[in-house]
């Protein structure tokens, strides 16, 4: 579920929110102000594109006050043998006869382009609690599928360097 989160996870929501409503904001109100002394504010677009970055970081903090408010906290532990949250697996596609590096994250903060993927997706969901030799299938959709082989895994601590998804 989106709102499973990790320690980690709470805890660079909940810097970003200080820093979108200590620093940022101050900021935007400020430029909000500078900006509407421009003149007609129909063709004042300095003023427009302030109003615009107020209003997306009041957005930004509304998402990131209810996500800590609906957090359900879950460990990011796992056996010693079995893929775990935020460890890196080496995972071989036999019918592309590829092998990729995957890190299996939390939903707020995957980027599969970067190998981050969710615990949630299809193979998030399938990696967890494997080992190494496992062979499964993903199922990607009603009408595709594909298998895939455990080749490693490293086991990984949250280091905190994958960021929050932006929206």
């Amino acid at each position: 579920m989106h709102d499973e989160l990790t320690k980690t996870d709470l805890k660079k929501m909940r810097e970003e929110l200080d820093y979108r409503r200590l620093t940022l904001m101050p900021e935007l109100i400020e430029e909000v102000k500078r900006t509407r002394a421009f003149g007609d504010l129909s063709e004042n677009f300095e003023y427009k594109a302030a109003k615009q970055a107020q209003n997306k970081n009041r957005s930004r903090i509304r998402y990131l006050e209810g996500m800590i408010k609906s957090a359900k906290l879950i460990d990011d532990r796992s056996g010693a043998d079995e893929v775990g949250l935020f460890d890196k697996v080496e995972v071989y596609m036999p019918e592309d006869d590829e092998t990729e590096v995957l890190q299996v994250v939390t939903t707020v903060r995957c980027d599969p382009r970067k190998g981050l993927i969710s615990k949630e997706s299809p193979m998030g969901q399938q990696l967890l609690g494997k080992k190494v030799g496992d062979r499964f299938t993903v199922q990607v959709n009603e009408r595709y599928s594909y298998t895939a082989e455990i080749r490693s895994i490293t086991k990984q601590d949250d280091d905190g360097s994958a960021p929050l998804l932006s929206y």
